[in-house]
C-alpha cells in the first residue's frame, strides 16, 4: 500500500504559497497583535451613530477590521488544513476565533442602534454626502428593521442559539459517531467497513450483490434509531418556525430567503418546472434499467455508471491544459491569469499528503490569491471536473475582489455555484468534441445526466419535502416518524415514477441528510446549475455581448442582490425559462445516450 508523504516531504512546487496573505508565522503573529488591540476601538461610536460623520467613520473602522480579520483568518484555516494534525495552527485557528467572537460582542450594538432610528432620520443618514460609499449597506440594512426586536428580546433570542442548534448536534452525534453498520462483504470477497463515507463507494460497485446488501444493511442501522432522528428533525424545524415567527416572517420559508431578496415564485417556478420533466427523469430510469440489463431497478442501482469508468488518465499538467482550453470561450484574460494561478502562481495544493484535509474546496479573500485545495488523483476523471470546479469559484474570486470594494465583493451562496458549475459545463463540451470514441461520449454524457439528476432534480425534491414538513408545522400538524415518510414517500412515488422500485426503507432517507437541519438552503443548488447551463449555452452563442455580461456578473461581487446580477448576466430566474432549458438539455442528453448506448 503506498502510503502518504508527510507534509515536509511535499514538493514545493506542488504546494499554494500564502505569500499573498503572510510570508511567515511570524508575520501572522505581529499583524495578530495589532488587529486584536483594535477591538477596544469599537466602543468610542456608541451612542454616537445617528450622525453621519460618526457613522462613517465606524464603517470605515469596522470595514478595515474585517478586512485585516479576513486576511489573518485565510491565513490560519489554510495552515491548518495542510495538517490537521498540527497542533500550532489549531492553536492559531483557536486564538483568532476568541478574537473574533470577543470583536462581535464588541460591534454586536451597532445594527440594533441603527434600526432604531426612525425611517425618516434612516433615510436622512442614506442620502449624507459622508455615507455615500455606505449607502447599499444602510439600505440593506434597513430591510431588516421590520424584523428586528427591541434590545431585551434581541438578547433573549441570542441567548438561545447554543440551544437552538442542539437538533442538529444531536443528529450529527447520532449519524457520525453512534450509528454502527457493521461490515459488508465487496466483490472481491473481502469484508469492508460500512460506514458514511463507504456507503457512496458501495452503490457504486459493479456487483449488484454488493449494492444490495450495502444498501439494506445501511437503511436497517437508521431503522433502529428512527424515532430518535425523527424526533431531532422535528426540533430543527419547530425551531425554524419559532425565530421566523419570533422575527415576524410570514414564514419560515420567507425568512431565509429574504436575505437574498429571493421572492418564493423563484422556490416555486423550480418544483413546478421540475414537476413538468419528471416523464423524462423516469425515461432515464428505464433507459439505465435496459442498458444494465435488470429486470427491475432499486434506488441502489442509479448510482453505478452504466459503462465502467473510462482509463483516462490525466497528469496534473495534462488536467490544467484540458481545463485552460475548454474555458477558451470566456476570453484571453480569464485563461491567461487561471493558468498562471494553477502553475507558476501557486494558487493550488495539488496533491493528498499526510493529515491533510480530504475534498476540494476554493478559498478567495479579498487581499489573498484565490487558493485551491485539492486532492488531486491523475486516474479520476472527476478530478479534472473538480479541479475546473474549484477554479470557478477562484475566478469568481479574483474578479469580484479587482472590481469592488471590500464592502461589496464577497458573493453569495446563491451566486457561487453558477461560477462554478458552468466551468463543469465548458469542460464536458470540449471532452465530448475531443471523445475517440461512441463509448468515451456515452460516459461523458451519462456523467452530465447525473450531475443534473443529483443536482437540480434531486435537490428540487429535497426543496419540496422541507417546504411540506415545515407548512405542516406552520399549520399546527403533528411531525412524526409516521408523518415524515407519508411525505418523503408520497416524493419518491412522484419524482422515480411506477416503473421504478421503491423500497420501502428508502422512506427513512429524509432521516439522514444533514442539509435539512440548514433549511432552505438545498434550492440553490438547482437554481446555481439551471442558471449555469443557461449562461454557458448563451455565452457559447452569443457572442462578445454575452461574454461582457457574463463577465460582469463575475466582477459584480454582492453588489446587487443575487437575482440582479444573474438578470444583468442575461437570465432571469424569476421566470421558470432557466429552469426549463436546463432540463430541456437533460431530455436531450437522454436521447443522446440512448442512441449511443
Amino acid at each position: 500500500m503506498k502510503k502518504l508523504p508527510t507534509r515536509d516531504k511535499v514538493k514545493v512546487a506542488d504546494t499554494w504559497n500564502l505569500d499573498s496573505l503572510f510570508a511567515t508565522d511570524a508575520a501572522w503573529e505581529k499583524a495578530f497583535v495589532v488587529w486584536e488591540k483594535q477591538i477596544s476601538k469599537y466602543a468610542a461610536f456608541k451612542g454616537k451613530l445617528a450622525e453621519p460623520a460618526e457613522l462613517a467613520k465606524c464603517f470605515k473602522f469596522d470595514g478595515k477590521f474585517d478586512r485585516d480579520g479576513e486576511r489573518l483568518g485565510y491565513y490560519a484555516m489554510l495552515k491548518t488544513t495542510e495538517d490537521q494534525a498540527n497542533s500550532d495552527y489549531q492553536a492559531m485557528v483557536g486564538r483568532l476565533q476568541n478574537a473574533a467572537s470577543r470583536a462581535a460582542q464588541a460591534a454586536s450594538y451597532i445594527r440594533p442602534e441603527i434600526l432604531s432610528l426612525s425611517d425618516a432620520k434612516l433615510k436622512k443618514l442614506m442620502a449624507a454626502k459622508e455615507l455615500a460609499p455606505y449607502k447599499l449597506k444602510l439600505e440593506r440594512m434597513a430591510r431588516y428593521k421590520p424584523h428586528t426586536l427591541s434590545d431585551g428580546e434581541e438578547r433573549l433570542l441570542a441567548m438561545q442559539t447554543e440551544m437552538a442548534g442542539s437538533p442538529g448536534q444531536i443528529f450529527r452525534q447520532l449519524t457520525d459517531a453512534d450509528l454502527k453498520f457493521g461490515e459488508v462483504e465487496d466483490e472481491q470477497g473481502k469484508k469492508a467497513e460500512l460506514n458514511q463515507s463507504s456507503f457512496s463507494v458501495f452503490l457504486h460497485s459493479p456487483s449488484r450483490k454488493v449494492r444490495k446488501a450495502a444498501f439494506h444493511q445501511f437503511y436497517e442501522e437508521f431503522a433502529d434509531h428512527e424515532n430518535a432522528l425523527a424526533a431531532s428533525l422535528k426540533g430543527s424545524i419547530l425551531t425554524d418556525v419559532y425565530y421566523a415567527q419570533a422575527r415576524n416572517y410570514p414564514s419560515a420559508r420567507e425568512a431565509s430567503l429574504f436575505s437574498d431578496n429571493v421572492p418564493v415564485s423563484v422556490y416555486d417556478n423550480l418544483v413546478s418546472a421540475v414537476r413538468s420533466k419528471l416523464p423524462a427523469v423516469h425515461k432515464y430510469f428505464e433507459l439505465r434499467r435496459r442498458k444494465m440489463k435488470l429486470k427491475d431497478l432499486h434506488h441502489y442501482d442509479t448510482y453505478v455508471p452504466i459503462l465502467s469508468e473510462l482509463d483516462k488518465r490525466h497528469t496534473w499538467d495534462q488536467a490544467v491544459k484540458a481545463v485552460i482550453a475548454s474555458l477558451e470561450p470566456l476570453g484571453k484574460e480569464y485563461g491567461d491569469v487561471l493558468k498562471k494561478g494553477l502553475t507558476t502562481a501557486r494558487w493550488c495544493d495539488r496533491y493528498p499528503n499526510k493529515g491533510k484535509n480530504s475534498g476540494a474546496f476554493s478559498a478567495g479573500s479579498y487581499d489573498g490569491l484565490p487558493y485551491i485545495l485539492m486532492n488531486y488523483q491523475p486516474d479520476v476523471l472527476d478530478h479534472v471536473f473538480t479541479l475546473t470546479h474549484e477554479a470557478g469559484h477562484s475566478m469568481h474570486s479574483w474578479y469580484s475582489s479587482k472590481s469592488q470594494p471590500f464592502e461589496y465583493y464577497s458573493y453569495t451562496i446563491f451566486v457561487a455555484e453558477v461560477a462554478s458549475t458552468f466551468n463543469e459545463q465548458l469542460l464536458s463540451r470540449y471532452l465530448m468534441e475531443n471523445a475517440k470514441s461512441d463509448e468515451e461520449r456515452a460516459y461523458l454524457i451519462n456523467r452530465d445526466i447525473d450531475a443534473i439528476r443529483g443536482t437540480i432534480i434531486r435537490q428540487t425534491m429535497f426543496a419540496e419535502f422541507e417546504h411540506r414538513t415545515h407548512a405542516m408545522a406552520e399549520a399546527g400538524e403533528p411531525l412524526t416518524l409516521e408523518s415524515f415518510r407519508k411525505v418523503y414517500r408520497e416524493l419518491l412515488d412522484a419524482y422515480f415514477g411506477e416503473q421504478f422500485v421503491v423500497d420501502d426503507c428508502l422512506e427513512l432517507e429524509c432521516l439522514r441528510i444533514p442539509h435539512f437541519y440548514n433549511a432552505f438552503y438545498v434550492y440553490k443548488y438547482a437554481t446555481g446549475l439551471s442558471a449555469a447551463i443557461a449562461l454557458s449555452q448563451r455565452v457559447l452563442t452569443g457572442g462578445d455581448p454575452a461574454l461582457d455580461a457574463y463577465l460582469g456578473f463575475l466582477k459584480g461581487g454582492c453588489s446587487k442582490h443575487p437575482l440582479d446580477l444573474l438578470r444583468d448576466a442575461g437570465v432571469d430566474m424569476e421566470s421558470p425559462e432557466p429552469v426549463q432549458t436546463a432540463l430541456d438539455h437533460f431530455e436531450n442528453l437522454v436521447d443522446q445516450l440512448d442512441g449511443l448506448l
